[in-house]
């Protein structure tokens, strides 16, 4: 089972009608006793960083996620999703995250290009054998935020893309836990790929 943690921020009906389009039957929960039956999660998000850890709080996922992934249990990380799972944020002043990848969240520098970031961009890979990666090109995925990852080990970095001459953090992972920064529900067969690879995979370890 695919449970989509719902904690109030974000793109839970697209990420839902993403998984069903690939065949799959995931639910919806706000509540850690029901999310705590399904095999695999997937914490989405749209919205501000700060809001996003105190809904998580008020609800006491933020606890649930971190027993879960101290566990070994796969997480999909998405967007806003996936920024949560880092240490802090700067994003209206500063912010504990729930510290289970390494690194901050940070506004784009101010310069010739706009922010936020949105619209389609080309992916690097940096482990093009991650199972994240499993039969996907390095296309072009969609992205809208004005914050990024500067992550504080490098071997996170699963895949990046440039902007605002940055390196962006686009997909990160650490055993079981994986995150994009994008959209994969709404990056045509690249971004589709990657949701197949992680229902699919349970999460997988790569293998070095």
């Amino acid at each position: 089972m695919i449970g989509i943690i719902d904690y109030g921020m974000g793109n839970l009906h697209s990420v839902t009608k993403a998984l069903e389009r690939l065949g799959y039957e995931p639910f919806l929960s706000e509540h850690a006793e029901e999310l705590a039956k399904a095999d695999m999660l997937i914490l989405p998000g749209v919205g501000s960083f700060k809001d996003g850890m105190e809904e998580l709080e008020k609800r006491g996922l933020d606890t649930f996620i971190k027993q879960w992934t101290e566990s070994g249990n796969p997480l999909l990380g998405i967007c806003l999703g996936m920024q949560l799972l880092f240490e802090e944020s700067e994003e209206n002043g500063r912010t504990a995250g729930l510290s289970l990848l390494p690194g901050r969240v940070v506004h784009f520098p101010a310069g010739k290009d706009k922010v936020p970031h949105m619209g389609w961009n080309q992916l690097i890979f940096h482990k093009p054998q991650h199972p994240m990666l499993y039969q996907v090109e390095e296309g072009h995925v969609y992205f809208v935020h004005s914050y990024f990852v500067k992550a504080s080990d490098k071997d996170i970095l699963i895949a990046s893309a440039d902007y605002a001459d940055q390196e962006v953090a686009a997909v990160v992972g650490r055993g079981k836990i994986w995150a994009t920064q994008f959209h994969p529900e709404k990056s045509s067969s690249v971004g589709m790929s990657m949701l197949k690879n992680f229902v699919e995979q349970k999460g997988g370890v790569p293998v070095d």
